[in-house]
């Protein structure tokens, strides 16, 4: 009997927490395909936790699973700390509070204080409470915008941003050494609230975040008085209630809900891939506007950390990128601040390195400095809790990811999409007073800075010889860089895993003050530039492009051409 075998008859001895896996794994007797996808290897565990497809094996999200991520976890904390105690939250998918009350009781056995939220509740209010209520850590089940067959489980630092690369190795260590079946320590989840280790988080920090959220808006006015017409959908995950709280907080009480997709529901029926980048799950929200005209649509992912919107632009409703989204915040709030003579001095717009450098463009005109980091908005995170430790918090405008994720203010540490539609909101509501609608104003920005056209491109590799090949084209990549693309001179080449950039030109090498990652970007004449990294949490290249040109035609023709080129790298 091969060792996948041992642990499919181990699992069919022991599972019996959740009779679902019970079922499953009698269901795959005799299919070896079937129980190898489930056992051929066991979820990895880093900085963005768990995420897998849910269902009986290692190599799936489980009770099992869960378990022994958050024994190593608790390892971990009573290792670093006295008395540690640990938040945790949930959103609308499949078993996300099965897996979280579970967590919770294997916590409480490790004797560390548990304080969770009593109903599904999106990530930043997380990110809130650990930061409220002096955590050591934080936990939430969730897999973000991923289908409904998947979640996950991502821990927090005591700052509350996601788990740093330091805890994340030392936790996993202890997760390897953790027997799933034998090693974890259990409580029962009601036995822990009877006992006074677990305990449900209050209402009063609710009313803080809110509080908080609402504080970021410079000119509720503006909202009361705008008649702003608004579709919001929370795509059946967590925003329902939060983003509509803070909406009518604010003043914006023209907000129609789509029925379909208003409640908490993990199978997601109407948009399959709950993600707010994509135009399917407006379909709904835009059926609803045929009906009854809105000025923009709202739709906010599972977790309700992003958010994408759909502005009327007279004779349609034109879909807005993630950084169209970032640059018209980035423009509305440095501009009304100065407006409004709250413009702190030195303020700083923080982004991830592949956001557009139109950002860049617009923060000049303000005399703002920009700060580009990597992909992930732990390192955004760090950077406010750096801002904040040195005094110069307010200095903090807004941060921001191509992938539709914002924060302004610093009561969370992770994107917030409820601050992010309170802000959107009020934007659309000044502007409107104007005579604009967001998408005229992204004409105006675009007719002053130029046009700057952003695309990605995605190549997956499935498999373990996918995962290979992946790492060939890397190091081709970076050891054999290409001269031009799309006939523009390669200009610099920045090498984020060995920490430097090459200025081309003069050979001259200066050092990146940014941790390592497997990324290349490739900076181009022209403000063009194109970069490429792996994607962290699944098997697959990531392309983004900067097209910069007179006109959209024109930027596109550029796009084509670089993708064209880059695809030849890729096979």
């Amino acid at each position: 009997m091969n060792n996948i075998d041992k642990l499919y008859a181990l699992w069919k001895e022991k599972a019996v927490l959740d009779k679902d896996l019970i079922d499953e794994l009698n269901d795959i007797e005799g299919k070896e395909n079937e129980i190898e996808d489930r056992f051929y290897q066991s979820l990895t565990f880093g900085t963005a936790g768990l995420r897998g497809i849910i269902g009986a094996g290692t190599n799936r999200m489980n009770v099992y699973t869960v378990n022994q991520a958050t024994q190593g976890l608790a390892t971990f904390l009573l290792s670093e700390y006295e008395n540690p105690s640990v938040a945790i939250a949930y959103d609308s998918r499949i078993k996300s509070d099965l897996f979280a009350k579970s967590a919770a009781g294997v916590l409480a056995a490790n004797g560390i204080k548990v304080y969770i939220y009593k109903e599904l509740v999106p990530t930043p209010m997380l990110s809130f409470a650990v930061r409220k209520l002096k955590c050591k850590s934080g936990i939430i089940i969730t897999a973000s915008h991923n289908p409904a067959e998947y979640n996950g489980y991502k821990c927090y630092d005591p700052e509350g941003y996601q788990m740093t690369d330091e805890a994340a190795e030392k936790t996993y260590g202890f997760i390897q050494k953790t027997d799933m079946f034998s090693d974890v320590r259990t409580m029962d989840f009601d036995e822990g609230v009877e006992k006074g280790i677990i305990e449900y988080i209050a209402d009063e920090v609710y009313e803080e975040f809110y509080k908080s959220v609402e504080s970021c808006c410079l000119s509720p006015e503006e909202c009361i008085n705008s008649g702003l017409k608004l579709i919001y959908t929370p795509l059946n995950g967590t925003g329902n209630k939060p983003v509509r709280r803070v909406l009518s907080d604010i003043g914006i009480k023209d907000v129609r809900i789509v029925k379909e997709q208003e409640n908490p529901d993990g199978n997601f029926p109407t948009c399959p891939y709950p993600n707010p980048e994509i135009r399917q799950v407006f379909e709904c929200g835009l059926e609803m506007a045929k009906e009854e005209p809105c000025d923009l649509l709202l739709a906010t992912d599972p977790d309700c950390d992003r958010v994408g919107i759909a502005v009327n632009a007279g004779d349609e409703y034109k879909l807005m990128t993630g950084n169209e989204v970032g640059v018209l915040l980035a423009e509305y709030l440095l501009s009304r601040r100065k407006e409004l003579s709250l413009l702190p001095e030195n303020p700083v717009v923080v982004k991830s390195f592949v956001t557009t450098s139109l950002v860049d463009a617009v923060a000049r005109k303000y005399g703002a400095e920009v700060k580009s980091l990597l992909t992930g908005f732990k390192y955004i995170g760090e950077y406010i809790t750096m801002l904040e430790a040195k005094g110069e918090a307010d200095r903090f405008i807004v941060g921001m990811e191509e992938s539709y994720g914002y924060l302004s203010g610093i009561h969370a540490r992770d994107k917030d999409a409820v601050v992010a539609c309170a802000l959107i909101c009020e934007m659309a509501a000044y502007y409107k007073s104007k005579g604009k609608s967001l998408y005229e104003v992204m004409e105006d920005i675009y007719a002053e800075h130029g046009m700057y056209l952003n695309a990605l491109d995605n190549y997956a590799f499935k498999g373990s010889s996918g995962m290979v090949k992946m790492g060939e084209i890397m190091d081709d990549l970076r050891n054999c860089p290409p001269q031009t693309i799309a006939g523009m001179k390669v200009t610099g080449i920045s090498d984020f895993k060995k920490s430097e950039k090459l200025d081309v030109a003069t050979g001259v090498k200066s050092v990146i003050d940014l941790p390592s990652s497997n990324v290349l970007y490739f900076e181009l004449e022209n403000s063009c530039g194109v970069i490429v990294r792996p994607s962290g949490t699944e098997p697959k290249i990531k392309i983004y492009y900067t097209a910069c040109a007179k006109t959209r035609e024109e930027a596109q023709e550029i796009k084509n051409i670089m993708s064209a080129e880059m695809k030849k790298y890729m096979e």
